[in-house]
């Protein structure tokens, strides 16, 4: 059911014929744009509380001031229509819902397919693949961590199933004792497959029964007199003592999910706090605004409901502890259930340790909240002297930055990262691969990629800036000028940052709008500094992504694709130096001792494959 999009929304005629039956509502504007999306056990009661004469706060006023039609999904359940709502935030993003920010990926550790599988980290949003998968994590640093203790206990080999085919030799790990070398037989089957099994207990929590695995092996072994084997199951033993010692919070049993919400002016600040087997794993923190200024309890609602159903493939703990009383408990319970296969207990008044678990987490979103505030208003001093010094009337809500990478033209990558009032928005940053531009030709990959950006800006896909700034000089801002101007882009104010002929921060040299209008600013001004973050951000972004794909470009580069190398070339390469990193590494001497391998073909082996 719809209402026609007139610039005055016939409330009381839509209410009339609205259904009292469960389901979703999206309220949109005159021209067409998503304001807010929401659920409902009875649309029409719901969708009255709107439309009511007294009792709705500003923000929701003005919501309501700007609806010009509302549309409703009828589901057969409540649970359905809560699924369904928030994937509907996640896709279309309104503005007035509470949004948070979605994970690009997660890592995972995975054990290869193979008779001797490797363990290493990967980084991807679900498990896909051969193989054994375990996660995923919350973090990454626990992840590397845990990793490395699984080497230094386990000695679980690390290197591809190709380097492992062509060993012929230990490596460096095997020396160090970081890796048992499967490849060369210095561990037997039997005994490979033992440790392997231990490795997957700790990974599922079960530490104590791994210790006490290698107790009994230890004691075994001592009782045979075979004391270097009893010193070594001693030694697995110590590390995974110490690894439960260097635990911050280590307080008994449990697995919980914690919540804790903290608002004041307008803000919130939601810490994340994630408990396995009694032991604080991880932290995390949101920040963000609360459009419509609704209940804490609404707001925390919300945001566990859109982080476990729309935004992240984790499952939850099987207590979910929150700082404050849900809205609808017994139904994001069932919508979990539903979701995961299993249930949750949802709490908010706690006691003894989980209660202590809860002061924590508030204690930490009280002091986000605040440092995010700080910074909030920090930020938008710097925006309004940025505003004056350019002199305009209206507020800079968005601005964006440009930059250019390569090496001596391989590779180019340009970026484009967008900040706003709360400071910078990474979701909307994006990369472009320069392609058919003469290399080092900055001028041409900037146009480019201001041609391939605002063409969707052009179309409505993207939203325009207030500010467009472009890092380099005259030659970077008369690209842009004529982008703009070929795609008849107006409203756009162009800023033009180039380096001063010391490169050092501060003296910068500031094209507005064209080459010869300088902007002069004092090297201690806000709105400076605020250019030199947007600036110095654009060149991270670009290089990092200059690397990854000249590394990429680089590293995917195989020995057939030399000329010269033929299967037998190839063999007798990886018998020699064990993989292919090590020949990427080795010089062109090391290349010419291989057998079949004369100066020449090594010198073009080298250039092709070895990286600087």
């Amino acid at each position: 059911m719809s209402a026609s999009p007139v610039s005055t929304f016939d409330s009381k005629a839509f209410l009339q014929q609205a259904t009292q039956a469960p389901g979703i509502y999206q309220m949109f504007a005159a021209d067409g744009k998503i304001l807010y999306v929401g659920k409902a056990r009875n649309l029409k009661n719901r969708l009255s509380s709107y439309f009511r004469s007294s009792g709705l706060t500003l923000k929701t006023q003005a919501l309501v001031s700007r609806i010009a039609s509302v549309e409703v999904t009828i589901t057969r359940t409540e649970t359905e229509a809560l699924l369904l709502e928030q994937n509907l935030i996640k896709a279309l993003k309104p503005p007035f819902n509470i949004l948070l920010r979605d994970d690009k990926s997660y890592p995972f550790l995975h054990f290869s397919d193979h008779a001797w599988p490797a363990l290493s980290i990967k980084r991807t949003r679900h498990q896909r693949g051969p193989g054994q998968w375990f996660g995923p994590y919350p973090s990454a640093s626990v992840v590397r961590e845990t990793l490395q203790l699984l080497y230094r206990v386990f000695q679980l080999r690390q290197c591809d199933d190709t380097t492992f085919s062509n060993r012929s030799r230990p490596c460096l790990q095997y020396q160090i004792k970081r890796c048992s070398a499967p490849c060369t037989g210095e561990i037997t089957a039997e005994a490979y497959a033992d440790d392997l099994h231990h490795a997957k207990l700790l990974l599922e929590g079960k530490s104590q029964q791994v210790t006490d695995s290698l107790a009994a092996k230890m004691d075994a072994a001592a009782a045979e007199l075979n004391f270097e084997q009893a010193g070594y199951y001693r030694d697995q033993i110590q590390q995974l003592r110490q690894l439960q010692l260097r635990q911050d919070v280590d307080t008994g049993m449990g697995d919980a999910d914690i919540f804790a919400l903290a608002t004041a002016e307008g803000y919130c600040c939601i810490s994340l706090l994630q408990v396995r087997e009694g032991r604080l794993i991880s932290t995390r923190h949101f920040n963000f605004e609360n459009p419509l200024d609704a209940s804490e309890e609404s707001t925390l609602t919300a945001f566990v409901a859109q982080y476990y159903l729309a935004r992240t493939s984790l499952p939850p703990a099987s207590e979910i502890l929150l700082s404050h009383e849900l809205e609808d408990t017994d139904l994001l319970q069932q919508a979990l259930s539903e979701r995961f296969g299993f249930k949750s207990r949802l709490a908010h008044q706690l006691r003894s340790q989980r209660a202590r678990w809860l002061d924590l987490a508030t204690t930490n979103a009280e002091q986000q909240l605040s440092g995010f505030r700080s910074k909030s208003d920090q930020q938008q001093q710097r925006i309004t002297a940025l505003q004056a010094a350019l002199g305009l009337e209206q507020p800079i809500q968005r601005m964006e930055c440009f930059d250019i990478s390569h090496s001596q033209g391989e590779a180019t990558v340009a970026s484009c990262v967008v900040f706003d009032e709360q400071g910078p928005r990474k979701q909307d940053y994006r990369r472009f691969n320069i392609e058919g531009v003469t290399g080092g030709d900055d001028y041409a990959a900037m146009a480019q990629a201001l041609q391939r950006r605002y063409r969707r800006v052009q179309s409505g896909e993207f939203t325009a800036p207030d500010l467009l700034l472009v890092d380099g000089g005259k030659g970077q801002l008369n690209a842009a000028r004529g982008i703009l101007a070929e795609l008849g882009l107006s409203g756009i104010l162009l800023l033009g940052v180039a380096k001063g002929t010391t490169r050092k921060a501060g003296l910068e040299t500031l094209f507005l709008e064209t080459t010869d209008q300088q902007l002069v600013l004092p090297g201690h001004s806000p709105a400076l500094h605020l250019i030199q973050q947007i600036r110095d951000e654009a060149h991270r972004f670009a290089i990092t992504g200059h690397r990854q794909r000249r590394d990429k470009i680089r590293k995917n580069s195989t020995l057939e694709d030399i000329p010269g190398i033929g299967p037998k070339r190839r063999q007798a390469l990886l018998r020699h130096f064990g993989g292919r990193k090590a020949i990427a590494e080795a010089g062109i001497e090391d290349l010419c001792r291989v057998d079949g391998i004369n100066r020449a073909l090594a010198e073009e082996i080298h250039a092709t494959l070895h990286i600087h």
